[in-house]
């Protein structure tokens, strides 16, 4: 796609937006699969439906609905992505990235992503939630790739600090109040969209990662190179056991990251209440 195509089909999605909308959200949390229950704290709820935002992609993946939710989370102005694109549904970096750049433009300054990711580390538990610490993009790709757009952030965007190292202290402190058992780990992105080989598995927990899916990377980047903060939330909903590797299915992923999903958004918006 033309850079120029893009920065105007953005342009025209967040001006729709601002139309539609009667304060701009400050804080964005994308729901990753079977994180949708985080919805229901949201109070004076305005509803957008992918298909109703020019140039909005539309979501294909199981357990994610297509839809921007508006509203109140504690008085904070906040907009909540129910269903994510993914690169192994056939979209471009730039199609999955799209929202982000949207949030950007309608002033969001925080964003909260969660997704669902295989346990690599053997000493986690499946059914808990994983403070991303850092992540390895394995994807094969990158959203940033082309152009730079120098008003939405630089040509060498810092990944430093990705995950924003007050948000991830925040959030610790706050499991810990409220009695939440949480890890925290560095998360590998992969394209997917079939679950790793034993060898792989291996591989990745040999580079240094805790955690294992095929979202999340590509919308930080772009969150990072737009100046936004970052804080990054895994449901670990199987186990990577490379020598105990048993069949995994969609269904089984989605049952565990509902489970570890109420403690994450317990958690969430008591970040958001403090922000």
């Amino acid at each position: 796609m033309d850079m120029r195509e893009y920065v105007k089909k953005v342009n025209e999605a967040a001006d729709y937006i601002m139309k539609e909308i009667s304060e701009s959200p400050k804080v964005a949390v994308v729901l990753g699969s079977g994180l949708g229950g985080i919805s229901e704290e949201a109070e004076n709820k305005k509803v957008i439906p992918y298909p109703d935002i020019p140039n909005f992609p539309v979501s294909t993946a199981p357990g994610h609905k297509g839809e921007l939710i508006f509203g109140k989370i504690h008085d904070k102005s906040a907009v909540l992505m129910n269903g994510r694109f993914h690169y192994y549904e056939g979209y471009s970096m730039l199609e999955v990235t799209f929202p982000i750049r949207v949030f950007q433009l309608i002033g969001v300054e925080v964003l909260i992503v969660t997704n669902a990711a295989g346990g690599i580390n053997p000493d986690f538990e499946v059914g808990y939630p994983m403070i991303i610490t850092d992540h390895i993009n394995l994807m094969g790709d990158n959203p940033l790739i082309g152009p730079n757009v120098d008003e939405w952030g630089p040509r060498f965007p810092d990944m430093s600090n990705a995950y924003d190292k007050n948000l991830r202290r925040l959030a610790i402190d706050i499991a810990k109040e409220k009695g939440i058992k949480i890890y925290e780990g560095v998360y590998v992105a992969v394209q997917g969209p079939n679950f790793e080989t034993a060898a792989e598995y291996r591989m990745l927990r040999r580079i240094g990662a805790d955690a294992v899916g095929m979202s999340t990377v590509p919308e930080v980047i772009v969150a990072n190179h737009g100046g936004m903060k970052v804080l990054g939330f895994s449901a670990i909903t199987d186990k990577g056991d490379p020598d105990n590797l048993k069949p995994l299915t969609a269904e089984e992923v989605l049952e565990n990251a509902e489970k570890a999903g109420e403690a994450m958004a317990r958690i969430i918006t008591e970040v958001i209440n403090r922000l």
